[in-house]
């Protein structure tokens, strides 16, 4: 029986001493049914790396076919549903064979590529790779008997459950550009501006050692490109779409795009309600305006403001996972929702209610970079215990937010506005005004809860004495 072999990607930032296990890519050897193979040729399987992940997205080989390989150095560049992960090899040897080209989705503990420990089995792991890739290529049967067992058998058993739980996530380099099957040169800074300022980096020319691509050369293409729109004829008043959106197409989801589909048609089984409020907001708009200057963000002041809330409410930080139960979680994390191209992400301020507003702040806009960079953790989004979602920077007055599977509640925050209100008095005055909406697991979270906690919210955030504490 053919040897089994194991080896493990580590994200490249991870230092060695981590607690946190890597996710492990299985490795098998293969045997023929007439020869039996040395276990020199590995297989790399498409690794588990989040709780949820069926299939992964190639995003970018790091290495090339024939590429020797130290243990240490980065491989491949892969796409979960919540982030891009730089992993490494903790073998020596050769990239012998890439079955999924960059672009490509694989299935969980599919294989990717074929690792050669010499240079002399390249050839023959290329052979085997093109002979898997045939096999594949051929229609599934419509007889109802077995199918034959392919030449090639695979051993290892794909990457399970408690790798996904354990994987750990960082933030990789942007998707290389390439041509042909080869791979533009450029520095990882030069890839990061070129999607920022939407350059295709293999109509770029470098000026670097080798012709490396280099910021300055995609700083320049990109002025040129504005340079050629703006002198671009303007036919009369039509309005054109937003650029890189062609009407009329089908667009299949990113992976990230599917998780949060899953999520929300997940979200369905649960029973929620919603309980809104309105809160007037001139104390905490002169706070803002007093302490903004020293970094602190809105965003931040209202996790605060309701961590606060939550702590005297501990049912509504509370979640239910099997319909029996319910969880007073010891940790007040809140997750707040955030756009990104393409999907959603909730980055997770944790022990809010214990955190000053200066490190909450800073805090955030370190969560918000990594957040669009795709460099988040899982416990940077996995451990949200209420969600926040406000819109109201975009002038929305008010909306409902979808419950995420898991928690207990999430609030949806609208705009704060001049509005005239009656004093208790008689008079008419004026006073700025915002809109919350809370929807909650009608499980666990009642209506005189939900109530209750957002007149305590009210109060914080009408008397905000308590936030720069």
């Amino acid at each position: 029986m053919a040897q089994l072999l194991k080896t493990t990607f580590l994200p490249s930032s991870l230092p060695r001493a981590s607690t946190v296990r890597s996710p492990s890519i299985h490795i098998s050897t293969h045997r023929s049914r007439t020869t039996q193979v040395e276990a020199k040729i590995r297989e790399i399987f498409m690794p588990a790396l989040s709780s949820t992940m069926t299939e992964g997205k190639i995003v970018s080989w790091v290495k090339s076919e024939g590429d020797k390989l130290s243990k240490g150095e980065s491989v491949v560049v892969v796409e979960s549903d919540k982030a891009d992960m730089d992993v490494e090899t903790f073998y020596d040897g050769y990239l012998a064979a890439i079955m999924v080209e960059e672009g490509g989705v694989a299935a969980v503990g599919s294989a990717i590529a074929l690792l050669a420990e010499t240079e002399e089995e390249i050839a023959e792991a290329r052979s085997k790779a093109s002979s898997s890739s045939s096999s594949a290529a051929q229609p599934a049967s419509t007889s109802s008997s077995a199918p034959e067992p392919s030449q090639t058998e695979k051993i290892a058993e794909p990457a399970g459950p408690a790798i996904s739980k354990a994987a750990a996530i960082v933030g990789s380099a942007v998707h290389p550009a390439s041509e042909g099957g080869k791979r533009v040169v450029a520095s990882p800074y030069a890839k990061k501006l070129a999607k920022e300022l939407k350059v295709e980096l293999e109509r770029v020319v470098g000026s670097g050692p080798m012709g490396r691509i280099v910021a300055k050369d995609v700083e320049a293409a990109a002025a040129a490109a504005d340079a050629a729109a703006s002198l671009a004829p303007k036919v009369g008043t039509t309005v054109n779409p937003p650029s890189g959106i062609e009407l009329g197409t089908v667009v299949p989801f990113t992976t990230m795009q599917g998780a949060v589909s899953r999520n929300m048609v997940e979200s369905l089984a649960v029973p929620t309600f919603r309980v809104g409020y309105t809160i007037t907001t001139d104390a905490l708009d002169a706070l803002y305006k007093k302490i903004k200057s020293k970094g602190v963000t809105m965003t931040a002041l209202l996790a605060k403001a309701t961590a606060l809330a939550l702590v005297k409410h501990p049912v509504i930080n509370s979640s239910c996972r099997d319909g029996k139960s319910f969880t007073y979680n010891s940790s007040i994390n809140i997750a707040v929702a955030v756009a990104m191209d393409g999907g959603l992400l909730t980055p997770v301020l944790q022990d809010a209610d214990k955190v000053d507003i200066y490190s909450l702040s800073r805090k955030w806009k370190e969560l918000v970079d990594k957040a669009r960079a795709k460099q988040l953790q899982p416990h940077e989004y996995n451990t949200g215990t209420f969600t926040l979602s406000n819109l109201g920077m975009y002038g929305v007055d008010r909306f409902d937010a979808i419950l995420p599977p898991g928690t207990g509640a999430i609030m949806a925050v609208g705009a704060s506005q001049p509005t005239v209100v009656a004093t208790k008095d008689g008079r008419i005055g004026m006073k700025n005004q915002m809109q919350v909406n809370v929807t909650a697991d009608h499980r666990v979270i009642y209506g005189a809860d939900l109530a209750s906690f957002l007149q305590t919210l009210a109060k914080i955030i009408e008397d905000p004495k308590d936030l720069t504490f």
